[in-house]
């Protein structure tokens, strides 16, 4: 999580799969819920279509994502243009077969 820019966000799902489990959106939420460390910006963490999902305070979370520059109602505006695509490191890029 720390890797996502100020301004972007990732998925729920997107956390999952750059872990090795992409179907294991679940408990990435499971897990972030017992994140008491201010430096990991779990507010960047949405659910699927940019819906905020959740966190300690919704209106918190919505406010820090607002000073990002990220627009923010009821879900992330324009959120194709600020969702993260990360790279996954090169020792999980599987080789292909010969």
């Amino acid at each position: 999580m720390s890797r996502i820019p100020p301004g972007r966000v990732a998925t729920y799902g997107d956390i999952a799969a750059l872990a090795g489990s992409p179907r294991a959106w679940r408990a990435v939420g499971s897990i972030m819920r017992q994140c008491r460390d201010p430096g990991v910006p779990c507010h960047r963490v949405v659910g699927s279509a940019g819906a905020l999902g959740g966190y300690s305070s919704l209106p918190l979370k919505r406010e820090l994502l607002r000073a990002e520059g990220v627009e923010v109602a009821a879900r992330v505006r324009r959120f194709a243009q600020v969702r993260w695509a990360a790279e996954k490191p090169k020792s999980q890029i599987p080789k292909p077969n010969r």
